[in-house]
């Protein structure tokens, strides 16, 4: 699904990573000739394919190029926690902290070993990707707070809207969407072991969304209608990748 969105887009398949970092910074052309290149060793995923073990250390530096994945932990009985979703342009296990929750495939994936980006910066040889690094590790906290204010706060209602909201703006960012249209292939257990509800629910809040006149759900695309309304009955506030663009 995400695929077929991409190519109608004219996205090709680096392009979410380098729109991404370059929100946060102002690449140089050889920063942004050692995105570019990272794209001939691609790594194809099935989904449910654990890519990280939670605790691990050493794991190897990787971009999503396609495909979704995300962060979770799972209980002894199998209730499963998501606590952030991993979309094309996003990046995992850079920098040398183990990672905190395990990383999985949702969908079918596609990755690139960015071991060398990640060695740059810690050489000191890509300073604005260290800038934008940085900037995403901000981002990346700043989801976290919204999920937890999501999950403890919102009406499941509220949480649904909110989470439509932060995909549509990650999505746009990275080139695979625009201010309403977005890939949305995720099934409704996912998204209810993402916002802590139980698949009825997820699925009769989607159908109280559609009737409102808020959302239209089309072959894994989502269309939201009343983006400003949503965000108002939400209290979306958009988070972004923040750097010192200047520099």
């Amino acid at each position: 699904m995400t695929g077929r969105f991409s190519t109608h887009l004219g996205v090709r398949p680096i392009e979410p990573i380098v729109r991404r970092l370059r929100s946060a910074a102002n690449l140089s052309d050889v920063e942004l000739e050692l995105i570019r290149g990272l794209t001939e060793r691609r790594e194809r995923h099935a989904p449910g394919e654990q890519l990280a073990a939670e605790g691990a250390n050493g794991v190897r530096a990787r971009f999503i190029v396609s495909g979704w994945a995300c962060r979770q932990r799972l209980l002894p009985d199998g209730r499963r926690q998501i606590f952030s979703l991993l979309l094309p342009g996003d990046g995992f296990a850079f920098g040398d902290r183990p990672e905190l929750a395990a990383v999985v495939a949702l969908t079918a994936l596609e990755t690139v070993d960015a071991a060398g980006v990640d060695d740059a910066v810690h050489r000191g040889a890509a300073p604005n990707l260290a800038r934008a690094f940085a900037a995403a590790q901000v981002l990346e906290d700043a989801l976290l707070l919204d999920h937890a204010v999501r999950l403890g706060r919102l009406t499941a209602f509220e949480r649904v809207a909110h989470l439509l909201l932060e995909l549509q703006q990650r999505l746009e960012t990275a080139g695979l969407g625009d201010r309403q249209r977005f890939p949305l292939p995720l099934t409704q257990e996912i998204m209810a072991d993402t916002l802590g509800l139980s698949i009825v629910h997820v699925n009769r809040t989607l159908q109280q969304l559609r009737r409102a006149g808020m959302i239209e759900l089309r072959s894994g695309v989502a269309i939201l209608l009343q983006p400003e309304a949503m965000a108002k009955i939400c209290d979306y506030r958009p988070a972004s990748l923040v750097s010192n663009r200047a520099a």
